[in-house]
């Protein structure tokens, strides 16, 4: 990577104290963080299509309720940056660690209190009010989560020869999630009958989150704090308004930022989410086919990311992302062919090399994200740009991806509007300057 004249302003690696904890050590941490966080967002969005329609918002029609139902599943999307925010600048001016800490605790408080809510029939509006408040705070401890967990496996790695793929598995923590909290539904669903799926059975994964949190907050507890940020107390170089100064100073970083991150995620929604639509209501094949597809997709993406992490510590960040845009790019015109022939085989093999595609995107985001901004406001910046982008990315692509197909009638708009996703990733991804 090419070393920017701004790098004077961080620490040296030589004034960085010693720690006696291990990259490994913080990237296991890391993980095993991440992954609980995905789990519980997850968990709220399998219910948000499931349970909660019947249970939160029973005295509207089943469409309504449904969207009223997602709608509290998108809450999350408004607090994500300002998680970010808050987050991001707790980051820089008490410690990445305390960051870990914080954002864990409440997301498996917010889940678990969600597990214990009482429905519609016994409290009326007070229910669904509720669980958007708890919802709310899920939003802002996930928004708050990537920034702090990046940033100290970035931080830990001083040479920086591995830090792509350390970074990686703070980014394989979102298809671990999916994978789980999946099990956990399909689990309680095979071990009860429907009566006591909607009476309590969907209330297990939640509550389960409180048991994984509690682990969770141990191993984060035992790391030490990230050495660029104890030099910078140290030096006393710590940002006195981060978010501030991130703002002012660094806002080019932060739109370029949104930039790479908004793209990849149309590409996210696009091979994984939109088939649960498009598969059983456009083609007319079983909705299992469809979850057969995601679920292989996902198992997959748990070993591409590392590796494609691993990759760009040996080829270069940028490189590795340029070649995953040209390979999407090439990917979304197959997409749809591949699904359009109904074969179940063919659907799950779209998904899964669509995946892998997504995760030559994903892996190095948590590398080369936080390279882009000097080490007094990384968690500040690199927690907004990654987060203000899931509002363009993962907020609006489904919808925008559903009025493509009404308004058209052909996938092949969606192919053109993911190349468009694809090339703002590589303007940006080629604009993009690294601090160190």
């Amino acid at each position: 990577m090419t070393t920017s004249a701004t790098a004077n302003t961080a620490p040296r690696a030589e004034d960085r104290p010693a720690s006696s904890t291990s990259p490994r050590r913080v990237a296991a941490a890391s993980l095993v963080g991440t992954t609980l966080e995905f789990y519980d967002h997850f968990v709220f969005g399998t219910a948000a299509a499931l349970v909660f329609p019947k249970l939160f918002f029973p005295q509207t029609d089943p469409f309504v309720a449904t969207i009223l139902s997602l709608l509290s599943y998108g809450i999350a999307f408004v607090a994500r940056p300002v998680g970010a925010a808050i987050f991001g600048s707790l980051g820089d001016k008490l410690g990445r660690r305390f960051v870990l800490v914080s954002t864990l605790l409440v997301m498996g408080l917010s889940t678990f209190l969600i597990g214990l809510l009482p429905t519609y029939e016994h409290v009326g509006l007070l229910a669904p009010l509720l669980l958007a408040v708890l919802r709310f705070a899920q939003g802002l401890a996930l928004g708050g989560e990537w920034g702090g967990a990046a940033l100290m496996v970035n931080e830990f790695d001083a040479s920086g020869r591995r830090r792509g793929f350390y970074g990686s598995l703070v980014q394989v923590a979102s298809p671990i999630g999916v994978l789980i909290a999946n099990a956990m539904f399909g689990f309680m669903n095979t071990v009860t009958t429907d009566a006591q799926f909607m009476d309590w059975g969907w209330r297990v994964p939640f509550l389960a989150s409180i048991l994984l949190v509690g682990i969770g907050y141990f191993i984060r507890r035992t790391i030490e704090e990230s050495p660029v940020f104890k030099s910078l107390e140290k030096s006393d170089h710590k940002a006195e308004a981060p978010l501030a100064e991130t703002l002012r100073k660094h806002w080019r970083q932060v739109l370029l930022a949104i930039g790479v991150r908004a793209g990849e995620g149309v590409i996210w929604y696009v091979f994984s989410l939109l088939l649960l639509i498009y598969v059983p209501n456009r083609l007319g094949l079983p909705r299992q086919v469809a979850l057969n597809a995601v679920l292989w997709g996902a198992a997959v993406g748990v070993v591409a990311i590392p590796l494609f992490g691993a990759l760009s510590d040996r080829f270069g960040r940028k490189p590795m992302l340029l070649l995953g845009v040209a390979a999407s790019i090439v990917w979304s015109f197959a997409y749809f062919p591949l699904l359009e022939t109904r074969n179940p085989s063919l659907v799950v093999l779209a998904a899964v090399i669509g995946m892998v595609c997504q995760a030559s995107l994903w892996a190095p985001l948590a590398a080369f994200i936080p390279d882009m901004f000097e080490s007094r406001v990384r968690c500040t910046g690199a927690s907004l740009g990654f987060q203000l982008a899931g509002v363009f990315g993962g907020a609006l692509a489904p919808s925008i991806c559903v009025w493509l197909l009404d308004r058209f009638d052909s996938p092949l708009s969606i192919s053109i509007y993911c190349t468009l996703g694809l090339l703002l990733i590589g303007v940006c991804v080629a604009k993009a300057k690294v601090q160190r």
